[in-house]
């Protein structure tokens, strides 16, 4: 329709059939073709003709007049999408874990909208699972590949799991060798992880803590807890570095390592993405691969004689736990 539209258009400026032809590169019998269509469609003439030119029917005025202002919006809109494809600029929707709000995005975010004046960020944060196409998310972040899925998601980083606690929740000098000891503590757990498997890092023994006395579906609520004492917990590293370099948490068994997660970005489609979500991606694939979240200051264990020794916590990357299926992205940080 929008091409006869366009055909009747020319015909009309020009006065031939001809000439509209020369003008948009089309043969006479393709233009002749377009408007007995229309004409056809119409159920009406829009064109007096004779041998010498072609006029306007009082049908053919009012649709010429309204022809134009159709043809003016598709042209408006056709020029927004070439600068969506060329130039990054609109709204950008992200969805992200609540955990993910706590300072981790704010590096990349402010370099993205810096970068692209013309970018407004709209971040969605929100624990479990998420359909970003029904939702129109641009990109999403999650933890955990996608399983079965016509999602297209990119690794962005592997993250240390660290069993922390409150140095004031531990009795004083004690020394945990073994996870079984923690049996006495409260574990406090995320529902997406309701049993966790520690590894040595010599032996390569498996323990599973699968007891817990407080569950909590937050990561930011969980950590707080973990601080205020209420239990040990299993934190992700980029959350809790700040506070083990504070010396807030300290981490225990260090010779034993939890699971790692990966965290990636989840697009809709491969290809045709718009400017501004390639800038998105872009910007945080290059953060992640060279944040470091590692504390710059050790974490602390006592030891029996009241002193402390330095530890070093020896992670051993374990296949992670499968997070989403089809078009829901779960967000379990």
């Amino acid at each position: 329709m929008i091409k006869g539209m366009i055909v009747f258009a020319a015909i009309a400026e020009k006065g031939s059939m001809s000439a509209a032809a020369q003008q948009l590169n089309l043969s006479s019998s393709a233009v002749s073709q377009q408007v007995t269509k229309l004409e056809m469609d119409m159920g009406i003439s829009l064109f007096h003709r004779n041998t010498r030119n072609l006029t306007l029917t009082e049908a053919g005025s009012l649709f010429y007049e309204n022809c134009r202002k159709v043809i003016a919006i598709v042209e408006n809109t056709e020029q927004k999408l070439n600068n969506l494809k060329g130039i990054p600029s609109g709204e950008l929707k992200i969805a992200a874990p609540i955990g993910f709000g706590g300072g981790l995005l704010s590096e990349p975010f402010n370099y993205l909208l810096a970068a692209h004046p013309q970018i407004s960020l709209n971040l969605l944060l929100q624990d479990g699972p998420i359909d970003i196409v029904n939702e129109g998310i641009d990109l999403a972040i999650c933890i955990g590949p996608l399983s079965d899925s016509n999602l297209i998601a990119r690794h962005l980083a592997d993250w240390r799991m660290l069993l922390c606690a409150s140095p004031d929740y531990l009795p004083m000098h004690k020394i945990f060798k073994h996870p079984a000891e923690l049996a006495a503590f409260n574990r406090i757990n995320h529902p997406c992880a309701n049993s966790e498997t520690l590894t040595h890092a010599r032996s390569q023994e498996c323990f599973e803590l699968t007891s817990q006395r407080i569950t909590v579906n937050n990561m930011q609520a969980l950590i707080q807890l973990t601080l205020d004492g209420l239990g040990f917990a299993a934190l992700p590293e980029p959350e809790v570095h700040k506070y083990l370099e504070s010396g807030q948490l300290v981490t225990l068994l260090p010779e034993w390592s939890l699971n790692t997660y990966s965290v990636y970005s989840v697009t809709s489609a491969r290809d045709k993405q718009p400017a501004k979500v390639k800038e998105a991606l872009n910007t945080l694939s290059q953060y992640f691969s060279q944040a470091d979240f590692t504390p710059a200051v050790q974490s602390k264990q006592p030891v029996q004689n009241g002193g402390t020794k330095d530890c070093v916590t020896n992670i051993l990357p374990i296949k992670p736990k499968q997070a989403s299926h089809h078009t829901n992205v779960d967000h379990a940080s």
